[in-house]
């Protein structure tokens, strides 16, 4: 290799983020529910409690985030292996924060968005965008997964306050979720509203979205679930997620899209 060869290879990193699909939200959906029911699975089943499974989970976040961050390319099984770690670190941390610490949904709810909405214009500020397919440099990754991080956590009280506070039950949270997501849907392919606004909206409500239908498989049928046991549900969703994965990412090649570094 030659002296400009490498000088290129250094000026430019690897766009290693999956393309927005329609099985790209397939997998989120899946991916998420799994971070509620496995959640749930070690806090309550378990019996460990919401800041020992918390502290457990961001563990494993740290390990999987720091494993993507110096990967090369697109490998889709770290990618989604990150995104459950971030599913699962939100669920304890919004139940210890509604629970443990007596915030409840709403007030935990707000205090999420504020962190949300923060990160996101401390993003905008310090890379210039809030890209979702197109990650220029290392600061924009490492903001591009603690927004998805937050947007779990905020997903986790929003689906809960549907679900516990509203009076909606599991299915008709589930109902209204979805009703919001395919108005977001058409404002995407009929309108002109900026489509990462538009994303992030999505991206955040699919995880309550996610939570209510791990609800559903894993509340008695007394609470109007199908009562089949986190762990159970946990398994199920697993074997879903590995599953559309192999299916996506099928005679694919891997993401290797070079983009200049700023």
């Amino acid at each position: 290799m030659n002296s400009n060869s490498a000088t290129n290879s250094d000026s430019q990193i690897i766009n290693k983020l999956p393309q927005i699909t329609a099985a790209f939200w397939i997998m989120k959906i899946t991916a998420t529910t799994l971070g509620e029911t496995g959640g749930d699975w070690l806090s309550m089943t378990m019996n460990l409690g919401y800041l020992t499974s918390t502290l457990i989970f961001f563990g494993l976040f740290v390990v999987a985030l720091g494993t993507q961050l110096v990967s090369q390319k697109h490998y889709p099984y770290l990618y989604w292996t990150v995104i459950v770690a971030t599913s699962t670190a939100g669920t304890t941390m919004s139940d210890y924060m509604d629970r443990t610490l007596g915030l409840g949904y709403t007030k935990g709810a707000a205090i999420l968005v504020t962190i949300l909405f923060s990160l996101l214009l401390m993003w905008k500020f310090t890379v210039g965008n809030v890209q979702v397919n197109d990650i220029r440099t290392r600061k924009a990754e490492v903001f591009y997964w603690i927004t998805i991080l937050f947007s779990n956590t905020l997903g986790t009280a929003l689906g809960d306050f549907l679900a516990d506070d509203s009076g909606l039950g599991f299915f008709g949270s589930w109902l209204l979720i979805t009703g919001i997501l395919g108005v977001i849907l058409a404002l995407t392919f009929f309108t002109r509203i900026n489509k990462v606004f538009l994303f992030w909206i999505a991206f955040i409500l699919t995880r309550p979205f996610g939570a209510t239908f791990g609800d559903v498989l894993t509340k008695t049928r007394e609470k109007g679930g199908l009562d089949f046991g986190r762990g159970y549900s946990s398994l199920i969703l697993l074997a879903i997620l590995l599953v559309t994965i192999l299916i996506s990412y099928r005679n694919k090649e891997d993401r290797l899209t070079a983009v200049p570094a700023d």
